[in-house]
């Protein structure tokens, strides 16, 4: 599998989502410091790579391809599991 490439703001948004429990939106938007439009694009775009998974509230069930502003409160977001070795590899350099 290729090591991904990203960018820096990319990585400041991965290493805001806590990988064991996942993290809501509004903790993202405080420990990142990125305005919620901008990072709503960050994460579009890491979903659409697969790289990270978007929940509806505590669900597990619920997975959602993709979050708008309103829903950004509810929404945890956790790593994808199938690329979380690279992802931290990638983020070593």
């Amino acid at each position: 599998m290729k090591e991904p490439k990203l960018s820096g703001r990319e990585m400041a948004v991965l290493k805001a989502i806590d990988y064991t429990a996942g993290s809501f939106g509004p903790e993202l938007v405080s420990r990142t410091q990125i305005d919620q439009q901008d990072l709503l694009d960050i994460l579009s775009g890491l979903m659409d790579v697969g790289y990270v998974e978007a929940y509806a509230g505590q669900n597990q069930t619920s997975q959602l391809t993709e979050v708008v502003a309103a829903a950004l409160d509810d929404t945890r977001f956790e790593i994808n599991p199938s690329y979380a070795l690279q992802i931290k590899n990638a983020m070593k350099r």
